[in-house]
């Protein structure tokens, strides 16, 4: 599962990494992005070879959808699994897309709380994770563009926190991912395989990420651990 990660640089920035036309929408860094909020995600115009960045509300919801009241509870689509899944399966075939970030946090539960990580490519460097997309529109007639995560099995370095990891996507299949004219589930589906543990790292946060209030540089902060007296809970 992925709840919580962070985007932290500039539009700018963002855009020039994912070779992206520039985009009209405000943006500042983000150090603790919720579920439902509203995120950057990166598709390619389906007219040219151009990547388009645009804002869309992190928890997706499916183009037949009666309501929006389940978008907290689609952050996240199984990659293996999304071909099958109704909600799923026309986005993976047809509205692929990159959500960008410079990393994301998970929790371990060590007695009877729980410590929160942050992990990141490299050393912070700007990813992608592997996202989905539509379009569903309200009462008011009004089109919400909404998006979801793919998640997959841990690799090395999650694992032991998680048993879930965010889709993070290769730069070399960005354009085979993006393609709105490949809509073979398989071939898309191979690209969903476990990132290269060796390219990753972690390290513990403060639990100031718990809160959604805060949004500073503060919650990615590396804290030490304290060392866990188990036999206090003997």
């Amino acid at each position: 599962m992925c709840g919580r990660y962070k985007l932290s640089r500039r539009k700018q920035i963002i855009e020039e990494h994912f070779h992206c036309d520039s985009w009209d929408e405000d943006w500042s860094p983000r150090f603790n992005i919720a579920p439902t909020q509203t995120v950057p995600v990166i598709r390619q115009n389906p007219k040219e070879p151009a990547r388009q960045i645009s804002l869309m509300k992190w928890g997706l919801i499916p183009h037949w959808a009666k309501g929006s009241s389940g978008a907290a509870n689609m952050i996240n689509a199984k990659s293996e699994t999304a071909a099958t899944k109704p909600a799923f399966r026309d986005p993976l075939r047809l509205r692929r897309c990159l959500i960008p970030a410079d990393g994301f946090y998970e929790w371990k539960r060590t007695g009877p709380s729980k410590q929160s990580f942050c992990f990141e490519v490299g050393h912070g460097e700007l990813f992608a994770f592997a996202g989905l997309w539509d379009g569903w529109k309200d009462s008011g007639g009004q089109w919400i563009k909404t998006c979801s995560i793919l998640t997959t099995e841990p690799n090395a370095v999650t694992s032991t926190i998680h048993d879930r990891m965010p889709m993070i996507l290769d730069p070399d299949v960005y354009d085979i991912w993006l393609d709105p004219g490949m809509q073979n589930v398989q071939t898309v589906s191979d690209l969903l395989k476990p990132y290269d543990a060796y390219k990753m790292s972690s390290y513990p946060v403060s639990s100031r990420i718990n809160h959604v209030a805060y949004d500073d540089e503060e919650c990615s902060r590396a804290v030490e651990l304290l060392e866990t007296q188990d036999r206090l809970f003997l």
